[in-house]
């Protein structure tokens, strides 16, 4: 068996031409104007030996990256035989103090286009974030003949098809890099647009979200309630003030979309990829997955059926405790890749904070210091259809009201649908618990668990929506 194991990090991506809310809507009018028209343009050099960036957002990333140039600085020359200067950085507040210093000859600015507009800038490094100014800048930079490098993975998410557009109008030495946008510090970006180009993935799945990932630890490890958990993981950084994107599997499931292009050559729409987050988990689906042997992660899976075509999920997943991906534990990310060639392939590191994600975004500026071209920055496209259903083995849990006969109409539910039942699990109720009980279905479709919860719900015992979850392995009791 191939098994590799890689560790670095991520960054993220913007445009505009101030922070005025009229000015942004004009310039971004007229990006796309200027883009659409353009249909050549040159990377621009400041000088043969030197390579000169402009970078959008001075906060943790920003600051990692120029932290990294400075103490670096002769080894970057060098590997690449060019002196890699950070011109300016673009921010929101010119006052705000910075933990970062600035090296000589770098100034902070506030409008966009004092980089945009700038013929000595050679790279823009866009780590501010969002899908609207982000998008005018990324634009903007590739239309003025600047390469991008960048983190955002909601962006290219959202609108891969209208960046991959426009690169395919502008010359060659324009590049686009995005090696931070998905689990920071994991080299997947470039793994997969190098590693794999010869193989044929079968399944790709993995957990891609930190904070999801450090919460379902508490709750196992720990024994913490969901709310314990998310409040644990807010006060340490790893969730937003609003953490919907990360409990609600939404940030997982941007960075499957990418990944699904770049290992099937598929564009699909994300609300087409199923998507459920973690909020329904209990303690009690913890104490059955251990009775079952295993854990539970937010995993985001993608996967090739026997006709070639692709389906793909976000959801909790029962995972046993010899699975690989069991044992990767708080904010950590892992990504395992099933191929012909080199069959089982696991990608482990740091999937935020902010020096793993600023060292991709330096693995991707130094590539385009040493000259490296990727003309196809997605990978090519392909005929590969995408499927909004799948197969696997379910793990069900419900919640329900004492009376007689309700396995007996679990099971009648079940066999109206073609559900075959593998077992009933069941703990003894204690004093102020949930009366719930588990079923672990044999491998069946989606499709029909779907039509089986809704049943099942509209009987008068059940209590509340039925939850539900995939098991991620076929062989999953050996």
């Amino acid at each position: 068996m191939n098994l590799q194991i890689a560790y670095i990090a991520a960054a993220a991506l913007g445009r505009v031409s101030s922070f005025t809310p009229s000015t942004i809507s004009t310039a971004r009018q007229t990006i796309f104007r200027s883009a659409s028209s353009s249909t050549t343009s040159t990377l621009n050099m400041s000088s043969e030996d030197t390579i000169t960036l402009g970078i959008f957002g001075g906060g943790t990333v920003g600051g990692g990256i120029v932290e990294i140039l400075s103490n670096k600085a002769d080894y970057f020359k060098q590997l690449t035989g060019k002196s890699i200067e950070v011109k300016k950085v673009c921010v929101r507040d010119a006052s705000k103090p910075r933990d970062f210093t600035l090296p000589e000859g770098c100034s902070i600015v506030t409008s966009y286009d004092d980089i945009l507009n700038d013929d000595s800038i050679d790279v823009v490094v866009e780590v501010m974030g969002g899908t609207t100014d982000a998008k005018d800048v990324v634009v903007g930079a590739l239309t003025n003949g600047k390469s991008v490098v960048t983190a955002n993975k909601a962006l290219i998410a959202k609108d891969l098809p209208e960046i991959e557009t426009l690169l395919s109008t502008l010359e060659s030495g324009t590049q686009f890099r995005y090696e931070a946008a998905v689990c920071g510090g994991i080299p997947i970006i470039r793994s997969m647009q190098s590693d794999f180009v010869g193989d044929n993935i079968q399944l790709m799945c993995g957990i891609i979200n930190g904070c999801t990932n450090f919460m379902l630890t508490a709750m196992d490890r720990d024994k913490k309630s969901y709310d314990e958990a998310l409040s644990e993981a807010s006060a340490l950084g790893y969730a937003e003030a609003d953490p919907t994107l990360d409990v609600g599997g939404f940030d997982a499931r941007s960075k499957l979309k990418i990944l699904m292009r770049l290992a099937y050559g598929m564009n699909v729409e994300e609300d087409e990829i199923s998507c459920r987050g973690i909020t329904e988990l209990t303690k009690m689906d913890f104490e059955y997955a251990k009775m079952l042997g295993g854990t539970i992660k937010l995993l985001g899976v993608a996967e090739k059926n026997d006709a070639g075509d692709v389906s793909a999920y976000v959801a909790p997943c029962y995972v046993t405790n010899e699975d690989a991906l069991s044992s990767v534990n708080g904010a950590t990310n892992a990504i395992e890749v099933l191929s012909d060639n080199l069959v089982s392939s696991i990608y482990i590191g740091q999937g935020a904070g902010r020096y793993p994600t600023a060292n991709s975004c330096i693995n991707d500026i130094v590539a385009l210091a040493k000259g490296d071209q990727n003309l196809l920055p997605f990978n090519p496209t392909s005929e590969t259809k995408f499927v909004n259903n799948y197969e696997s083995v379910f793990y069900l849990r419900l919640n329900y009201r004492d009376q007689v006969g309700i396995t007996r109409q679990v099971g009648e539910v079940c066999e109206k649908h073609g559900v075959s039942i593998h077992s009933i699990l069941q703990n003894p109720v204690a004093k102020n618990q949930e009366s719930a009980f588990a079923i672990v279905t044999d491998k069946v479709d989606y499709a029909a668990i779907l039509k089986v919860l809704a049943d099942v719900e509209a009987l008068s015992w059940c209590k509340g929506k039925p939850f539900y979850m995939p098991v991620l392995r076929d062989d999953w009791q050996n």
